[in-house]
């Protein structure tokens, strides 16, 4: 009798096991479509980490993405996270977008991890690029949950279609009058003048998703905010006071890049934080402009958050991954000069 009620004690607590595994990642998502290459695996216990990587593009430099991702691999994340600008875009060519985000996912298929893509300007430059996007990876603003954490991907660059059609053209000229040295008349532009180039915009739409998104788990352990452009620099409608005002006294973080540039900011007691790049462009006479990538830990308390520089990411050799020594990861370190935006 013992012996019987021993097994389907066994049993019971198998199937509460693995009934438990599989709510350990939770999202909304319908369809095939989805923002991430595959779900994080199950494991046991509470802890676990996770890798972002910062800005790509803006003059993306050679092998530096490619190191990262061996470098990633070396410290074993349960899934990475990117932060917007995977692709050079600011194109109607859908081929040419094609081609682009083929070759971003070719290199980011070597991680031995999951990754979530995350879209920035770069990448959501006009409606035609919206649209390849939610046709190649879904929703372009959308929540998870993994182990009690929520997660909060924000789209930046959520403007009505006229308005993101003008941002666009004039972003265009802009770029046209950078690209032949002309920085002075570039900054004479409308788009220079525009207060998306520097904080974006979510719509009112998106706010009350996550409003919603945040009030359907009250409980969680903590709060990831991600986006591009630094939304919470901005004020008014179409910023992030909605969401920071639905998450109230709630623990969160909040991280986003664009600017290519490091800086830690904090806010009634919450980190925000802006991340340099993992490739992208740098501006030479800064010394806040280098590659890196993040590493988050979440245990007991609160997460620790780690920057590692991609110089100092070493194999067992004592080296750099992939003859990562020949690269240039700061600008302002080497003679490397390269395009910023």
């Amino acid at each position: 009798m013992n012996r019987i009620f021993i097994g389907c004690l066994a049993s019971i607590c198998t199937i509460l096991f693995f009934a438990c595994d599989r709510k350990q990642f939770q999202h909304d998502l319908v369809g095939n479509n989805t923002p991430w290459s595959y779900e994080p695996k199950n494991k046991p216990g509470d802890q676990f980490s996770f890798t972002i990587i910062g800005d790509l593009n803006s003059g993306e430099r050679s092998g530096v993405l490619e190191v990262a991702v061996e470098q990633i691999n070396l410290l074993r994340p349960d899934f990475v996270l990117s932060i917007g600008d995977l692709v050079e875009g600011g194109t109607e060519d859908t081929i040419q977008l094609k081609k682009e985000y083929d070759h971003f996912e070719e290199r980011m298929s070597k991680a031995k991890a999951p990754i979530f893509h995350l879209g920035g300007n770069h990448d959501l430059t006009n409606p035609v690029m919206r649209q390849y996007w939610e046709k190649r990876y879904g929703k372009r603003y959308y929540h998870f949950v993994f182990k009690n954490v929520l997660f909060l991907v924000l789209d930046s660059e959520d403007y009505p279609e006229e308005r993101m059609w003008k941002i666009y053209r004039a972003r265009k000229r802009a770029l046209e009058l950078l690209d032949s040295g002309k920085l002075e008349m570039a900054q004479l532009t409308e788009y220079y003048r525009m207060p998306e180039r520097a904080t974006g915009e979510i719509s009112d739409a998106q706010s009350s998703y996550f409003e919603k998104v945040i009030a359907d788990h009250p409980t969680v352990r903590w709060t990831f905010v991600l986006m591009h452009k630094p939304v919470w620099q901005r004020t008014g409608k179409g910023s992030l006071e909605r969401i920071e005002g639905a998450l109230g006294s709630r623990k969160f973080t909040v991280l986003n890049g664009h600017q290519h540039k490091y800086s830690y900011t904090e806010r009634n007691q919450h980190d925000y934080i802006m991340m340099a790049t993992t490739g992208g462009g740098q501006d030479a006479k800064s010394d806040r402009a280098f590659d890196h990538i993040m590493l988050a830990t979440i245990a007991e308390g609160e997460p620790a958050i780690a920057n590692l520089r991609l110089d100092g990411i070493l194999n067992k050799q004592g080296r750099i991954p992939l003859d990562g020594e020949k690269v240039c990861f700061q600008a302002s370190r080497c003679s490397d000069t390269t395009k910023v935006h």
